[in-house]
């Protein structure tokens, strides 16, 4: 699957309609950024169930502030429209997989059922 380009026009439906995202925000004159990206398109084609999306965040610095995004690369998942995961720096293909699997296998009733309880206290 390709790599979807995201900003302020598609970004809440991306997320809205995808049932597990992940977001690499990146800036072009970012060398991790660019030694991350092959990695990054090569999952995408391997992964099946699983949007993969890039956030420039020097033309979309409005998304960047909206998730304090402070360091580059920055990769971040949303499942079932809750951010689940957010980590700066670039990821071996291994230790991707590995997190996009335990992003697959999350309980999200019980996620949900936490997200509820924080929002209360």
């Amino acid at each position: 699957m390709a790599v979807l380009e995201l900003d302020n026009s598609n970004f809440d439906d991306t997320i809205k309609n995808n049932d597990i995202v992940i977001l690499d925000f990146w800036a072009p004159w970012c060398g991790p950024c660019k030694s991350f990206a092959p990695t990054y398109e090569a999952m995408s084609e391997k992964i099946d169930g699983v949007t993969f999306a890039k956030i420039n965040t020097e033309d979309q610095q409005d998304l960047g502030a909206r998730f304090q995004i402070r360091s580059i690369p920055t990769l971040m998942i949303f499942r079932e429209e809750i951010a689940i995961f957010a980590q700066p720096g670039a990821m071996a293909e291994a230790d991707l997989a590995a997190v996009l699997e335990k992003a697959k296998e999350l309980d999200m009733d019980m996620v949900r059922k936490e997200v509820s309880e924080q929002e209360k206290s």
